[in-house]
């Protein structure tokens, strides 16, 4: 169980200021990978939270082997994002404000996962043909909007 789930269990639904990471992770032909997340029915970039002890650069790549079953090489910083546009109310009446550090990579192994426990299929796409509906979190990394 994950650090933020165990605070769950001490504040309820009550805002977290939670530090996590996003993956922008790329095949060789340069289209996205997306997960079609369980919790609120949206596609979203592989992300998590930032357990205790662990590097955002480790969440990055821990976040993307759980939820895909892939690995990429070097990481590239992209952003980091916070403010207004990162708080978040998940279906179950959690609350979030996100500092979400996003990184770039290049698949470069394991076998595409399509299901998981978070996750009911995944795939890649052209960044002008995303399919919708997007997180609102990943909207906003992803097109600005």
């Amino acid at each position: 169980m994950g650090y933020v789930l165990n605070l769950r269990k001490k504040v309820g639904h009550q805002p977290l200021v939670v530090a996590g990471a996003a993956m922008l992770a790329q095949n060789s032909v340069g289209k996205v990978l997306l997960v079609y997340r369980n919790d609120n029915h949206c596609w979203g970039l592989p992300a998590g939270s930032t357990e205790p002890g662990e590097s955002v650069q480790q969440t990055a790549r821990r976040e993307l082997k759980e939820e895909t079953g892939l690995t990429v090489g070097d990481l590239t910083l992209i952003d980091v994002f916070s403010g207004p546009k990162m708080h978040y109310r998940y279906p179950n009446g959690d609350v979030i404000d996100s500092v979400t550090v996003l990184y770039r990579g290049n698949t470069n192994g394991g076998e595409l996962v399509k299901a998981t426990d978070e996750t009911s299929t995944a795939g890649f796409y052209e960044l002008d043909a995303l399919p919708e509906p997007l997180t609102p979190l990943t909207k906003w990394m992803l097109t600005g909007e």
